[in-house]
C-alpha cells in the first residue's frame, strides 16, 4: 500500500475512541480519518470514500458490529479496498463466527497491547487475515464441536507439501505471516505465498477458514 494507512474508529464510547485515535496516531504510516459511535454511522462514513481500515466494535446501539460489517461485505461498490478489524471485549466462538461470517477480516481483544493493535491494522490493511488467539481457538472449539458437516480427515491435508503443512500449522497457533517468516527463516513474502498455496489447495476463502480446516484435520494433535 502507497501512502498511510487510512483508519476509522467506531465504537459507541467517545472515551475508548479518543483512546485508540491516541494510540493509532502516533504510529507513523497511520491516520484516523475519522469516527463514528455505532454501525450506522460507520457504514454512511465508509461510503465516503478515503478508508482502508475500519476498527469495528461489536455491541453498539441501533445497529452493531457485525451488522455493520455484513452491510459493508454486501457493498462492494462503497466498501472495495477496505478491511474490517474488530475490536471488542467479546471473545466467544458466537461472536467470532458471528464476525468473521459477516466478513471482518481481523479480531482482536481490547486487552490486546497497542502494538497488537498497530501490527493487526496493518497486517489487514495488506489484504491479510489476523486473529487473536481466543479467537482462533473459540473457531477451533467451533469446528471440533460441529456434527455437519462432519470435520474432514487427516487426508485432507495430503495436497499440501511439507512446507506447507509447517507453514499452516504455525497459522493455526496464531502466528503472523511475519512471524511465520521469522521462525522458518523465509521472507514474509514467501510465507504469504505459501499459505495462499495452501489456501488454493484445500479450497478455503481465507485465513479464518484454514484455521478451522488445519484443526479439524487433527494436524494439530499429532503435533
Amino acid at each position: 500500500m502507497i501512502g498511510d494507512v487510512r483508519v476509522l474508529v467506531v465504537d459507541d464510547q467517545a472515551l475508548i475512541r479518543a483512546g485508540l485515535r491516541g494510540v493509532l496516531e502516533s504510529e507513523p504510516g497511520i491516520t484516523v480519518v475519522g469516527e463514528a459511535g455505532d454501525g450506522d454511522g460507520a457504514v454512511r462514513r465508509v461510503r465516503e470514500g478515503g478508508v482502508d481500515v475500519v476498527l469495528m466494535d461489536l455491541r453498539m446501539p441501533r445497529v452493531d458490529g457485525v451488522e455493520a460489517t455484513r452491510r459493508l461485505t454486501a457493498d462492494p461498490g462503497a466498501s472495495r479496498g477496505v478491511a474490517v478489524l474488530v475490536l471488542t471485549t467479546f471473545e466467544t466462538d458466537e461472536h467470532v463466527l458471528s464476525a468473521v461470517a459477516a466478513g471482518a477480516r481481523g479480531y482482536l481483544g481490547k486487552d490486546s497491547p497497542p502494538e497488537a493493535l498497530i501490527d493487526a491494522v496493518r497486517v489487514v490493511a495488506r489484504g491479510e487475515t489476523l486473529l487473536s488467539a481466543r479467537a482462533m481457538t473459540a473457531l477451533a472449539a467451533h469446528a471440533t464441536r460441529a456434527v455437519a458437516p462432519p470435520p474432514p480427515p487427516r487426508s485432507s491435508l495430503d495436497p499440501l507439501t511439507d512446507r506447507e503443512r509447517e507453514v499452516v500449522l504455525l497459522v493455526a497457533r496464531g502466528l503472523s505471516n511475519d512471524q511465520i517468516a521469522a521462525r522458518l527463516v523465509i521472507s514474509p513474502l514467501t510465507a504469504k505465498t505459501h499459505v495462499n498455496r495452501a489456501m488454493t489447495k484445500l479450497g478455503v476463502r481465507d485465513r479464518a477458514a484454514l484455521v478451522v480446516t488445519v484443526h479439524s484435520s487433527g494436524l494439530l494433535d499429532a503435533r
